[in-house]
């Protein structure tokens, strides 16, 4: 999706990293305190921010405890997901009709 390397946690996108940066699904509730933090940017690498993800720089994540904090946000809010099915969704096949047979 975005160039790095992504963690998923029951089938939904939870965190990951491209170059320096940690990328951190928050969800739409914690966003906006999450981005009032220095260093903390909304991910966006479409042209339009993804609501309730962030990009966090490495000066937030000095520490393994800074680190903790924040994989710990983005497992609270993904942990409250329900689970999508590991199974793949089968497509329907087109019958096509035979005209004359």
């Amino acid at each position: 999706m975005f160039g790095g390397l992504t963690f998923m946690v029951s089938g939904h996108m939870c965190c990951g990293v491209e170059d320096d940066r940690l990328m951190v699904r928050v969800g739409p509730q914690s966003y906006e305190e999450c981005l009032r933090q220095r260093g903390a940017k909304p991910f966006d690498v479409t042209g339009k921010p993804l609501m309730g993800m962030v990009w966090v720089d490495p000066e937030l994540v000095h520490t393994d405890a800074d680190m903790k904090e924040w994989l710990n946000r983005a497992l609270i809010f993904v942990r409250s997901l329900p689970a999508k099915s590991s199974t793949p969704k089968r497509r329907k096949s087109k019958k096509r009709k035979i005209h004359g047979a």
